[in-house]
């Protein structure tokens, strides 16, 4: 956001509070958008850029993190929707919830608040916008696409490696204490966890802008709360028929995740299948029976070369 642009918008108001420079910047600045005019008003009514991002980040990772934990735990507490739940036999308890809220709450103001409140000079250096228009829908829906898949690829990878010997048995242990999880144990993790698997959230936009020069602040803000909300849906425990999977056949979800903290191995990525399926670690008994069947099918087609 321009500073000529923050004193022009404040300039006529004698009264510079938040309603008044949106309702000032909502008549004087017609050619934006709905959301731009409510990105600028936040930008033009703090007066410090510093502290819009960081005040911006913080809140939009509350706000959207619980919020969509919220449904999760209401679901949880109806009979209504068991019949969707993926291990019924366990339903997680009012006292479980409530060590693990206090432990995410604990991670989010003591490990995740410092990057988050220290970001925007690495935005300024690296050439992140914060200026009002928005590129294009068609640019930032490349970037969502172009982010989701290089994270899943670090978090495969690096999640496996957490299931490695002492990398888990003293960091990703704390992760796996509910082996059928819950909404709200989507960032209940060891410190050294939640920095590392979210690298590979904020590297790749950050990269991205250090080797393209273009990325805007709402773009990557956006990327950043759609992980958050799949993050939790993967650890929500239920598979409904209209999951997404059922109508993307290479997404994860909560199906494929669940798995994963059901047998504590295998089915290590985030977002997609491919990963584990080129792998060879995809999770449960279906899964293992069909390596099977296609390790006796390549050691059949291959007897029959030989012979």
């Amino acid at each position: 956001m321009t500073e000529v642009f923050n004193q022009t918008v404040l300039e006529v108001l004698e009264d510079p509070s938040l309603i008044k420079v949106v309702e000032n910047v909502f008549k004087s600045q017609t050619q934006l958008n709905f959301a731009e005019k409510l990105w600028a008003s936040w930008y033009a009514y703090m007066q410090n850029d510093i502290l819009a991002t960081g005040l911006l980040f913080f809140l939009a990772h509350e706000v959207f993190y619980f919020g969509r934990c919220l449904p999760w735990f209401i679901i949880d507490k109806i009979p209504y929707f068991r019949k969707w739940k993926i291990q019924q036999s366990y339903i997680p308890t009012n006292k479980e919830q409530w060590e693990c809220l206090k432990a995410v709450l604990k991670s989010h103001f003591l490990v995740e608040v410092f990057p988050i409140w220290t970001f925007h000079p690495l935005c300024k250096s690296l050439g992140i916008s914060v200026a009002v228009p928005f590129p294009p829908l068609t640019t930032m829906l490349k970037e969502w696409a172009l982010f989701f898949v290089l994270e899943d690829m670090w978090h495969y990878w690096a999640h496996r490696l957490f299931h490695y010997g002492p990398f888990y048995k003293y960091v990703h242990k704390q992760h796996h204490k509910y082996a059928a999880p819950f909404g709200l144990a989507a960032e209940y993790a060891h410190p050294l966890e939640v920095i590392s698997l979210g690298a590979g959230t904020v590297g790749f936009p950050i990269l991205y802008a250090y080797l393209t020069g273009h990325l805007h602040l709402f773009s990557l803000t956006i990327w950043i709360i759609l992980r958050l909300v799949q993050a939790v849906d993967s650890h929500s425990g239920y598979d409904f028929p209209w999951s997404l999977h059922n109508f993307v056949p290479f997404w994860a979800g909560a199906e494929h995740h669940d798995l994963h903290h059901h047998y504590f191995i295998g089915n290590y990525a985030s977002s997609f299948r491919f990963w584990d399926y080129w792998l060879d670690t995809e999770a449960g008994p279906e899964a293992k029976k069909e390596r099977e069947s296609r390790r006796r099918a390549k050691a059949e087609k291959l007897a029959k070369k030989t012979q």
